[in-house]
């Protein structure tokens, strides 16, 4: 027995309390070198008569600190479940949690299974260093801004507050260390331009499809991802990112402020004076001319008073917070391409492709009957089953809708688990899922078809046009499906996006609401009956072609439409057209009660 253990023994027979042994480490052999610091063990929790209880680092918690109590218990295991005072090759150690204690005293040892780390563990950035002053004073200024432009409605005030949101980013990634790439310099470019769909018109749907696209953009140039799983979960990299970003703000702040070479303090007793000689003087000049009051008060935001400036202090917390948390993702962004579900275990080429061929000539079936109904037209129609060409077009489309977003997914779960073992697996899968790709398109082009048909009965919508807007693009999605087979599905995430934001900017800018209208007016002049209750609900778009109407249509028709008398950042192009219209011929005050719900003859000029 080594010189240790002798000692150890003989303390045990005097009963020498002089400094008890450590528990839980077992003592070195002779030669071998001391053993290494081991990190804290994981949790114990010791379970019997005595009731439960933790203890930390292998040791009981009720255990007396003096030695005599050596002869009554043996020394408490480690947390390996090893007695301290064994050596360590001993075979003495309790594997079994349910075995009771030796000493009869009924207590066991149960190890706690370990927590699972978060989800986001293995794609978080290390937290960044404080923001720097050109970042924190980015985030006032959009903060400033917010509280100021954000609460008339959205125009040209989306695109100036996207610039100071924009120099927060670029500011904090610069002080990050990170460059950015031409694709996030794009995807930036692309999101700035969809914010002139706001700019150009008044329709709220439209404007907030781009700006909910212009988000998106923004978030795939924070994050630069390129897989599926980064281009869907890149928007909720800022907003997961919003309660690290206020703290991470706050610290900047406080160092910025407690002296030193970057003290923020005079920057802010400059920008405090500044505000105030501009007050008194431009009061004054204000009061010295009219004309310069006026060019003042148009340029000046109104702030209202009253329930006017808690949501205007409440839209520029709300600013601050993005701009802070847009600032803390630029500089640490979320790897979400980390998350993305790798291949799937291929499958054999029978049971990969017997399922796709039976569906290929489903498609075909169908794709052969649409030839003869639309190329023989409304005749086969009615021989069939009955009904008129309208009926027939409304029928079938949204289930046509449906099936193409379907195949979609069908393709996407094929080519996941698709053989590939050779270029003879290659070729199976180009030729099985380029088919289906191909009668996908004709599926398409039968759908828009069908819904021409039922616009030129009944009329354009709202609904109607968005559809169409769809189905157009489904369509897109699937050629490049056919591109990313022939070149190369690299670039396919990537480019479902940006064919996405170049749809949402084409509609946008095309005024939907005009293209109503004036379809609609089109159709009247025609004979086909109009539907004056509808275009009284359009948006401002709409004013340019609704004024052509014969009074007293034209004043029922404009009476509904609200051309509110917004400031300049929150008017629209589309605003302004409609409210010189107005403006130039006022709306009379006709009774429409009978004209918004009676069929009207032709009175368009």
């Amino acid at each position: 027995m080594s010189d240790g253990v002798e000692g150890n023994e003989e303390r045990r027979r005097t009963g020498d309390a002089a400094g008890p042994e450590p528990q839980g480490v077992p003592e070195p052999r002779p030669g071998e070198p001391e053993p290494a610091a081991q990190p804290e063990p994981a949790t114990l929790v010791k379970a019997g008569t005595a009731g439960r209880t933790e203890a930390r680092a292998g040791a009981k918690t009720d255990e007396p600190a003096t030695g005599e109590a050596d002869d009554a218990a043996p020394a408490a295991p480690d947390a390996s479940g090893t007695p301290a005072d064994a050596p360590p090759d001993s075979t003495d150690t309790p594997d079994d949690p349910e075995a009771p204690d030796e000493a009869g005293d009924g207590l066991r040892y149960e190890r706690l299974p370990d927590a699972p780390p978060p989800i986001l563990d293995g794609v978080r950035a290390r937290p960044p260093a404080p923001p720097g002053l050109a970042t924190l004073v980015a985030a006032a200024v959009t903060a400033l801004l917010s509280g100021l432009l954000l609460g008339d409605g959205l125009a040209v005030n989306a695109l100036i507050l996207a610039l100071p949101l924009a120099a927060a980013a670029w500011f904090a990634a610069r002080q990050a260390g990170r460059r950015p790439r031409r694709s996030s310099l794009c995807w930036g470019a692309g999101g700035l331009a969809l914010l002139a769909v706001p700019v150009w018109s008044d329709a709220e749907w439209p404007t907030l499809l781009a700006v909910l696209a212009a988000a998106g953009l923004g978030a795939l140039a924070l994050h630069g991802c390129r897989k599926w799983s980064g281009v869907l979960l890149a928007p909720l990299g800022p907003v997961l990112a919003v309660r690290r970003a206020l703290v991470w703000g706050w610290r900047g702040a406080r160092e910025r402020t407690a002296g030193g070479e970057k003290d923020l303090g005079p920057l802010l007793r400059s920008v405090l004076v500044a505000v105030v000689l501009l007050v008194v003087f431009g009061g004054l000049f204000a009061a010295a001319d009219r004309a310069f009051a006026d060019l003042l008060g148009s340029l000046v935001p109104d702030v209202d008073g009253g329930s006017g400036v808690p949501w205007r202090l409440f839209l520029a917390v709300l600013g601050l917070a993005a701009a802070l948390a847009v600032a803390h993702t630029a500089a640490a962004p979320t790897r979400w391409d980390g998350l993305g579900p790798g291949p799937g275990r291929p499958r054999g080429r029978v049971e990969w492709a017997l399922p796709l061929v039976l569906l290929d000539l489903l498609f075909a079936a169908f794709v052969a009957v649409q030839a003869a109904v639309l190329l023989r037209g409304e005749d086969v129609v009615r021989a069939s089953n009955g009904l008129t060409y309208s009926e027939y077009a409304r029928e079938g489309f949204w289930q046509l809708l449906f099936a193409t977003v379907l195949t979609l997914a069908v393709i996407s779960v094929a080519v996941r688990v698709a053989p590939r073992s050779g270029p003879r697996d290659l070729l199976l899968v180009r030729a099985v899922l380029g088919t289906l790709c191909l009668l996908t398109l004709v599926v398409v082009a039968s759908a828009v078809r069908r819904m021409d048909l039922y616009m030129g009965e009944y009329g354009l919508t709202r609904l109607r046009l968005s559809v169409v807007a769809m189905e157009l693009w489904l369509g897109a999605v699937v050629l490049l499906i056919l591109a990313a087979g022939v070149f190369g599905a690299r670039l396919l995430p990537r480019a479902v996006l940006a064919s996405a934001a170049v749809a949402v900017l084409a509609f946008g800018l095309a005024s939907p609401d005009k293209l109503i209208a004036e379809s609609n007016l089109d159709a009247h002049r025609d004979g086909r009956t109009l539907d004056l209750r509808y275009l009284a609900g359009l948006s401002a778009d709409a004013v340019p072609a609704l004024d052509r109407l014969d009074e007293p249509l034209r004043s029922c028709a404009l009476r509904s439409i609200a051309v509110p008398d917004a400031p300049w950042y929150a008017t629209s192009l589309s605003q302004a057209r409609a409210h010189d219209i107005l403006t130039a011929r006022p709306v009379r005050n006709h009774p429409c009660r009978d004209l918004l719900t009676d069929d009207i003859s032709p009175s368009v000029r």
